[in-house]
């Protein structure tokens, strides 16, 4: 994704609602349509949640639905589409990044057209381990560089672009605090002197019991399966075939 993300400007056929009764039957629609992000299929509510951010910040709808996401009930904006709202920003300057493999840590510097000094923020390995996010499965795991980056551009974007997000978060940080809300710029440090307890395996018996609970959740459209993971894998280690078998329930929720 790049900086094509254009603002709503013109007539073309991203139609803008004029009122809240016709923005809320184009969430119906839209939702009824597989062409719109699964998240969104069937859930007219978090369509319109995310229309209504997506044109604060000046997208028209299709936009909103295809760049802003929901996560526990916080709209949350993806990497990329954070970069190409701040390009199209009339003060932006420009921005450098990077990542250093030799010590894993990637910088974001940006600047505001008119500011003498650039504005830089890191994020490294040792900031993942401490918040806990180093070799968590997933993202952290598969592209542990990429997720650096994500992390020092959304950092860097937010401090010096705030006028352009309103408030919004990476959709890669939201899912990085699956249960709780830390605010839009809030940064999880741990405890000083406190050195982070190792996690338990979740309980095969525990597992079984709860498994027809998370299997409704998904199947009612209220979670999804990697959202069910990112809960239990931050509290306890899930064996390959536990996490294989929640998984596999987005699968069964499809058919």
């Amino acid at each position: 994704m790049s900086n094509a993300i254009a603002k709503t400007t013109g007539m073309g056929f991203a139609l803008q609602p004029n009122s809240m009764d016709e923005a809320f039957r184009m969430a119906e629609m839209l939702a009824g349509s597989q062409m719109v992000p699964k998240n969104y299929q069937g859930k007219p509510q978090d369509a319109l949640v995310a229309m209504m951010m997506g044109s604060e910040l000046g997208l028209n709808p299709i936009q909103s639905l295809a760049n802003v996401a929901v996560i526990n009930g916080k709209p949350a904006i993806y990497g990329d589409a954070l970069l190409a709202l701040v390009q199209n920003h009339p003060k932006f300057g420009g921005h450098e990044e990077f990542c250093d493999e030799a010590t894993m840590t990637a910088t974001c510097t940006v600047w505001r057209k008119g500011d003498a000094a650039k504005h830089t923020v890191t994020f490294s390995q040792a900031d993942a381990q401490k918040a806990g996010l180093w070799g968590k499965s997933g993202p952290w795991t598969q592209y542990p560089k990429r997720m650096l980056m994500w992390r020092a551009r959304g950092y860097a974007l937010r401090d010096k672009f705030a006028d352009a997000l309103g408030g919004l978060i990476t959709v890669e940080e939201a899912r990085d605090i699956p249960e709780q809300d830390m605010g839009p710029a809030q940064r999880y440090e741990a405890p000083k002197d406190a050195a982070r307890p190792a996690l338990e395996h979740y309980p095969a018996d525990s597992f079984e019991q709860n498994f027809p609970k998370w299997q409704q959740i998904v199947e009612s459209g209220k979670k999804s399966a990697n959202d069910i993971v990112a809960m239990l894998e931050s509290k306890a280690v899930l064996t390959p075939e536990q996490r294989d078998q929640i998984l596999a329930l987005e699968e069964g929720a499809e058919a």
